[in-house]
């Protein structure tokens, strides 16, 4: 068979040729890829020269070219363009690379010869970036079972196959049930309080599911504002219960024993490599390198937090009252009340938002964000081959016009596409040999489609969550190290949502809304007084959010931290990790672990508290841009040079003081939230 995924891309820049790219072509390609990359590896085990940072520690990083390419391409696919056949392909080649990263990770001469150059670390003339590589290829070898002996290796292989089929089924699960539900509305009174614009989007959902009325869904864009807006308690309540419940309903799709297997499978390989919990094992490397530490830092949230969260939450209560409410408040009553509050104090609301928050004025005001920090401009290229006709591709170049990055978008909601927003790669930056390779990068979303009437207007958080990603993509696209598993966002996961958060600040600023947000009907400015109360508004709640945000944290590390295998339900084990942080009655029936794909399908295991240990930095990280000027050149190159462009090639700690100037602190974190 002729294989392109094996062939030169004679595309573009060498993007994937995905107009000419089957599911049938990845297996083989897989398999003949290990092949080359297994040819790699033995040339460098068989090399008769003594071992240096060159001919192992170097060479093991530039091998597994084609292999990386291809795997890169699959899993993506699998996140944003997936179908039954390529799922089944997924799990199939899932295996493989398995064994076959197990083959590297034990293969004992190869791993001698990273300890010996590990070994000498100190007295070589290794520069920092090839220090910090040394020792990251040995920490994964010695997390890859490197050290075991024989008898172990046997049981390490099986347990890390398992997690990797376990991890695949636990994301399909959740799409499955996201993707299985519908709200199916036949009457008209029961769309009472719901904004037009999303009327017309169930009404198309409708139709184009053949059936009459309006059908929502458990697609942010569609159950977010049904959420908040639905007068119908009892609707409120089914969505809820449907969202919340996924994975966890006793049938085919059910993750309840996938999240215990997952957690406990993980506990063994962490014990097995001398470790006591598998947070342990993971934390190492991070900023906050110890359980020890992120309980800390977790706690003193959650001291700092709860006075105001449990504000917010009386305020809501009493509001909710004030307006006829005669019951307890539900998890279902929070976003209906808490935005009608909202109107109430600020006058503000998404539904007089969206009008000045165009998808296209948004998408150039993104961009040009980059263009004002950094000098970069975006030119749209349509030659680019895409694995879906909605997505959109951009050559990416410097402010002296030196190439960067292609940037694919991928806006929309899809039947297989999973859900929420995230950015990745088709290919990390590199320099080989004095050869510059750039980096293909990748932001997908779940962001509101346009419909008969309106332009795709996007809500506030959709802003934000644009913003994020597009922070996460600046840090692949302006890298610039040597060697790929150093670049772009390869960094230490308590630090990796710096720049995307630093970037969310920008939504708050009127310096910034001014120069873009105009009404897509009448192409009026964004008045002062919204953006006052955008401003304003921004703490609005923000105690019960920390809060919530808190739970997943502790939850993360209960999951994580146990010292034992669980043997109780995920219910029973889930109620007692967040019971501190709970303000709502129990629902029967809903359970959150069961679809956390980010710590049970994603990277984030021992790692969600990253999100809030990123807050401190970038809070305090755009503070210094207020004092500064928020579109001060010297600052943001001082951003660019110390964050951006590092990668992982220096710690995190020294990145971050190399651009600040001093330590971080905790303070602009809790005087923007209104914490303090």
């Amino acid at each position: 068979m002729n294989n392109p995924l094996l062939a030169e891309w004679n595309t573009p820049f060498g993007t994937p040729p995905f107009n000419i790219i089957g599911t049938n072509h990845f297996k083989p390609a897989i398999e003949e890829a290990i092949k080359i990359a297994a040819e790699e590896i033995k040339k460098i085990t068989e090399n008769t020269e003594a071992p240096d940072f060159e001919n192992t520690i170097s060479t093991l990083d530039r091998s597994g070219e084609t292999l990386g390419k291809i795997t890169a391409l699959l899993f993506n696919l699998n996140s944003a363009e997936t179908n039954k056949s390529l799922q089944e392909v997924t799990q199939e080649v899932s295996p493989l690379l398995t064994r076959f990263s197990n083959d590297i990770t034990l293969n004992k001469k190869l791993f001698k010869r990273i300890k010996t150059v590990s070994e000498t670390i100190e007295i070589s003339r290794l520069n920092t970036e090839q220090k910090i590589l040394t020792e990251r290829k040995f920490r994964n070898f010695i997390l890859g079972g490197a050290a075991l002996k024989e008898e172990e290796r046997k049981r390490f292989r099986q347990i890390s196959e398992e997690l990797a089929t376990l991890s695949l089924k636990f994301e399909e699960n959740v799409l499955e049930e996201t993707n299985s539900f519908e709200l199916h509305i036949t009457e008209r009174e029961d769309l009472a309080g719901l904004p037009e614009s999303l009327i017309e989007m169930a009404s198309m959902e409708a139709e184009k599911r053949k059936k009459k009325g309006w059908i929502f869904t458990l697609h942010f864009p569609s159950y977010i504002p049904f959420m908040q807006y639905s007068e119908r308690r009892d609707l409120r309540a089914k969505m809820l219960k449907a969202y919340s419940s996924r994975a966890f309903r006793a049938n085919e799709f059910d993750n309840s024993q996938n999240t215990l297997n997952i957690a406990n499978l993980r506990l063994e390989i962490a014990k097995m490599l001398g470790f006591s919990t598998f947070a342990e094992m993971i934390l190492g490397d991070r900023m906050a390198d110890t359980p020890e530490k992120v309980e800390i830092f977790l706690e003193e949230l959650y001291r700092a937090s709860k006075p105001a969260a449990l504000r917010d939450f009386e305020h809501i209560r009493s509001f909710a009252l004030s307006q006829g409410h005669t019951d307890k408040i539900e998890r279902y009553d929070w976003a209906f009340y808490s935005e009608k509050l909202k109107k109430k104090l600020y006058d503000i609301d998404d539904e007089i938002l969206k009008p000045y928050f165009s998808l296209n004025n948004v998408e150039t005001a993104v961009l040009g964000l980059a263009t004002s920090l950094y000098g970069l401009s975006f030119i749209r290229n349509i030659t680019i081959p895409v694995y879906n006709p909605e997505v959109k591709t951009f050559e990416v170049y410097d402010h002296d016009d030196a190439f960067l990055a292609i940037l694919y978008i991928d806006y929309h909601p899809r039947p297989g596409k999973s859900g929420g927003a995230w950015m990745t790669s088709y290919r990390d930056q590199k320099n080989e040999n004095g050869k510059e390779v750039r980096p293909l990068i990748s932001i997908v979303a779940n962001f509101t489609r346009s419909s008969e009437t309106r332009p795709s207007l996007l809500s506030f958080n959709e802003l934000t969550t644009f913003l994020h990603e597009f922070g996460h993509s600046l840090h692949g696209m302006l890298t610039k190290c040597t060697y790929e598993s150093l670049s772009g966002t390869n960094v230490s996961r308590d630090f990796v949502e710096l720049p995307s958060q630093f970037m969310e600040n920008f939504a708050f600023e009127k310096e910034w809304l001014d120069t873009w947000a105009t009404h897509y009907l009448t192409g009026e400015k964004i008045p002062d007084e919204i953006i006052s109360k955008i401003k304003e508004a921004s703490t609005f709640n923000e105690g019960y959010a920390c809060y919530r945000q808190l739970s997943f944290g502790f939850l993360d590390m209960a999951w994580h931290t146990i010292t034992n295998p669980v043997h109780s339900t995920i219910s029973e084990f889930e109620s007692a990790a967040i019971a501190k942080t709970e303000l709502f009655p129990k629902v029967e029936g809903v359970n959150m672990s069961a679809s956390f794909g980010h710590i049970f399908g994603g990277g984030y295991a021992s790692g969600y508290y990253g999100y809030k240990w990123a807050e401190v930095l970038d809070a305090d990280a755009f503070s210094y841009f207020t004092e500064t000027g928020i579109f001060n050149r010297e600052t943001a190159a001082a951003f660019r040079k110390n964050i951006l462009e590092k990668g992982g090639t220096e710690k995190p700690h020294d990145l971050y003081v190399g651009f600040r100037g001093k330590e971080p602190t905790i303070d602009a974190l809790l005087t923007r939230s209104g914490l303090k």
